[in-house]
């Protein structure tokens, strides 16, 4: 059934979808690693495509910027088309300071500043957290392509540029590896949906350091995170 934000039919989407942030690395990742992908949406340009991988049929999708992007579409997936899984690949700025450029990192639990989590009327505070069959699925791909990977607690901020000059600080102290902005909203509809989840990032730059990645070296360490994205993906044979 289509929605106001997917324009794909019953039986278009795979059990397992990835879902980087930027529209146009969904259409790169079935390009380059999906055999007989088709496109599925093109609803404001969030495209989405199905192929295979290895035999395993996957789905690859843009997400956006932000929890309330994310939060949409990883809902209409999770409750109108489906999906059992949803593997976000993206960007991160580095805050440890054992984390660097081009690090994979793996998102165990998501700290997040939003109010996200107010819509399910909580006695307390809720903490996102991934799917740890998922997380075991893709430490174990890691190792098993020769990739080193960081395992812990991320941050989802819903503000990119904070008036508060000192807020990483705080995080920093309590051991957050990196930030971005997304993951806790996928890690919650996921909760609620009774679904699986997972965050795997790539630091692209860092918050502590004057360090960013180059055009080159983004894709050279997205393809990292990407591959071993793609190998813990679940199994759903065409």
């Amino acid at each position: 059934m289509a929605t106001p934000h997917n324009s794909a039919k019953e039986g278009d989407i795979a059990k397992t979808v990835l879902m980087p942030g930027d529209p146009l690395r969904a259409k790169y990742i079935a390009d380059t690693y999906l055999e007989d992908a088709v496109c599925f949406n093109t609803v404001r340009n969030m495209f989405g495509y199905t192929g295979t991988y290895k035999g395993k049929r996957i789905s690859v999708m843009g997400g956006g910027m932000g929890m309330p992007s994310i939060g949409i579409y990883s809902y209409e997936l999770f409750h109108f088309y489906g999906v059992e899984c949803i593997i976000r690949i993206g960007s991160a700025g580095g805050i440890a300071d054992d984390v660097d450029l081009m690090d994979v990192v793996i998102g165990m639990g998501a700290c997040t500043n939003s109010n996200y989590a107010h819509q399910y009327n909580l006695p307390g505070t809720f903490a996102p957290i991934a799917d740890y069959e998922m997380m075991q699925r893709a430490v174990n791909a890691a190792k098993a392509l020769g990739k080193t990977v960081k395992v812990g607690n991320i941050l989802s901020s819903d503000v990119f540029y904070n008036d508060d000059a000192e807020v990483n600080d705080k995080w920093k102290k309590m051991g957050v590896l990196a930030v971005e902005m997304e993951a806790a909203a996928l890690y919650m509809n996921a909760a609620r949906a009774g679904k699986k989840a997972l965050c795997i990032l790539t630091i692209s730059d860092h918050l502590y350091r004057s360090e960013e990645l180059s055009a080159a070296e983004r894709q050279t360490g997205f393809g990292d995170m990407m591959e071993i994205a793609l190998e813990a993906a679940e199994d759903e044979k065409v």
